[in-house]
């Protein structure tokens, strides 16, 4: 648009913000989704500046995945995310990912939370836990952890456009819904190896869908719809692969792949396809794709280009 503008109402100040030393304050776009903003408090401490900003990037990863969905973040991070039958087999399988980087973070579903997911957050220390309800007997087990801060938020709505100051002035863009042509399987290009099965696909699926919530550089290993090592942030993809892979440990042998976005050389493939990775996608588009294809075919692993990058910063 050619002007754009808002307003927000204040709520109230916060303790600090980012840090101790840093004045902060919450306000609220009324003409905006309620969001976290407008979740109900049942339980625990105020919530703090960073339990908000990691609050949010749980609360949108889970709303990425339409089934039984839950997601672990640690400082905007994930450190779990996984699917399951029912909310409780995906809150198992999430922590399993990383259960040292579990402790202290925050979690979000996309379902309300079961007693029986209630007696598997109980026993963990964490900040913040958002569910859009609670089953009879679940609050009871969460609120006798007092200071469990426990939010029951409505479904995540996107916001019509992503704002981003900067000096001077500030970024607008559309948010990034995965949604684009090539987030499906049925439009990536099958480039080396042979096609996936239908449970290996699944897995590349998922793959693709969790690495948006990663920072970049983001490397997500995934097995059994749920991340099994995750690398992310990194200032390039080949450290990003290793710490996946080291994340992963004997859980990369058989797992898949996702990268957000190309590998600009074959050495992060590489490092994936010697860990044991059996299917890679990415979006494809450098200039040496050639060697990533033919690194992967040497293998016999499967690797598909999707077209659709998803940075995040």
């Amino acid at each position: 648009p050619a002007w754009i503008g808002g307003s927000w109402d204040k709520v109230g100040s916060l303790r600090y913000g980012e840090n101790s030393h840093q004045a902060a304050a919450l306000y609220v776009d009324a003409s905006a989704p309620a969001g976290i903003t407008g979740a109900e408090q049942l339980n625990g401490k105020e919530m703090s500046y960073n339990n908000y900003t990691d609050g949010e990037a749980a609360y949108r990863s889970a709303y990425d995945f339409s089934e039984p969905t839950v997601a672990i973040i640690k400082h905007a991070n994930p450190c779990g995310i996984a699917t399951g039958v029912d909310i409780a087999e995906a809150h198992r399988k999430a922590h399993e990912c990383d259960p040292v980087s579990a402790y202290g973070g925050v979690i979000a579903t996309n379902r309300p939370v079961s007693v029986a997911m209630a007696e598997q957050v109980a026993p963990v220390f964490t900040e913040v836990l958002i569910a859009p309800d609670f089953e009879p007997g679940a609050l009871e087990i969460l609120t006798a952890k007092k200071n469990l801060r426990i939010l029951k938020a409505a479904p995540y709505a996107h916001a019509e456009h992503v704002l981003h100051p900067i000096s001077g002035g500030v970024l607008v863009q559309q948010p990034d819904q995965v949604d684009a042509a090539g987030d499906e399987p049925s439009g990536w290009t099958l480039v080396a190896g042979e096609a996936a099965d239908a449970e290996t696909l699944a897995d590349l699926a998922f793959a693709w869908r969790a690495v948006r919530s990663v920072k970049s550089n983001a490397i997500l290993l995934a097995s059994g719809g749920a991340a099994v090592g995750v690398g992310m942030g990194q200032v390039n993809r080949v450290d990003s692969c290793k710490l996946a892979v080291e994340r992963a440990g004997d859980r990369a042998r058989g797992s898949v792949a996702a990268s957000d976005a190309f590998f600009p050389f074959n050495d992060g493939p590489t490092i994936l396809i010697e860990a044991g990775v059996k299917a890679i996608v990415q979006p494809g588009g450098s200039i040496r794709d050639e060697q990533t294809i033919e690194a992967a075919k040497a293998a016999g692993v499967t690797m598909y280009f999707t077209g659709t990058r998803h940075f995040f910063h």
